[in-house]
């Protein structure tokens, strides 16, 4: 016969496992807190600017998501992403599944800021394309994860005609087309018809089987929200319509007197 553990031993074998229980379980709970996921200098700038409980749980995530880094996170947060992010009128409820919606319309932000642009007084739609285009890296990063760049201007033949995007871009995580038109102007109910237009043509010519349905994105100025609503309800592809920001304006008799980001650069060089 074994011999029989006497009540020390036992006792001691006990208290060893129940060690080693609570060990794993605190382990594993310390592991699948959201809060041990990210450095602490990061939680530092998260919980000393954010107002609420729930925006610093928002700026966690998205943190953990996309692996920002702390440079990039101040970035979204001094942007105000956590307001911004979603707030964009779509139609994509109307012509988008339901799981494509929901993260498109997460994708979509409003206002987009582009203070990191300076821009004179007056500046036409080219100017604007000609700025982000520039700092493409600051406006992918603006707009959020995924965006793909392939091109401004771009050509696209509908019939004899050969009209041009004001930009044209790839989701990786949508995956889809987003055609991208600008307006330095409030709102007017014929850019989501002409957005629509561009949108059908770009699922026509150059969505492959395995791509989802393309998306149009309108950035302006200004809006209306019910005359938003209207142009939506009126047109036949998904769209969204957001605002943008920009603070640097140079006013025009002082145009030529600053130099601009790129001189000051080039001299600091």
């Amino acid at each position: 016969m074994g011999k029989t553990p006497n009540r020390h031993q036992a006792g001691d074998d006990l208290q060893t496992g129940t060690k080693l229980s609570i060990s794993k379980n605190f382990i594993e709970g310390f592991e699948e807190n959201l809060i041990f996921k990210i450095p602490w200098r990061h939680h530092v700038e998260i919980f000393t600017k954010c107002k609420t409980t729930d925006e610093a749980i928002f700026y966690v995530q998205k943190t953990i998501q996309n692996g920002w880094s702390r440079s990039v996170l101040i970035h979204f947060m001094e942007a105000q992403l956590y307001n911004a992010q979603a707030k964009a009128l779509t139609n994509f409820d109307k012509y988008l599944p339901d799981t494509q919606s929901d993260l498109a319309k997460e994708t979509l932000k409003d206002p987009y800021n582009f203070d990191f642009l300076t821009l004179s007084e007056n500046f036409k739609e080219k100017e604007l394309e000609n700025a982000l285009v520039t700092h493409i890296t600051k406006f992918l990063l603006e707009l959020g994860q995924g965006f793909a760049f392939l091109g401004r201007q771009y050509p696209i033949q509908i019939g004899q005609n050969e009209r041009r995007i004001d930009m044209l871009f790839y989701h990786t995580i949508l995956r889809c087309y987003v055609v991208v038109e600008l307006k330095t102007t409030e709102f007017e109910p014929e850019h989501a018809g002409k957005l629509s237009y561009y949108v059908t043509a770009v699922n026509h010519q150059l969505k492959h089987e395995y791509d989802n349905p393309s998306i149009g994105l309108l950035i302006c100025k200004t809006k209306d929200q019910v005359d938003v609503q209207f142009a939506l309800e009126s047109v036949r592809q998904p769209i969204g319509v957001s605002e943008y920001k920009l603070s640097k304006i140079i006013p025009e008799n002082l145009k030529s007197v600053f130099p601009s980001i790129e001189e000051i650069e080039d001299n600091l060089k």
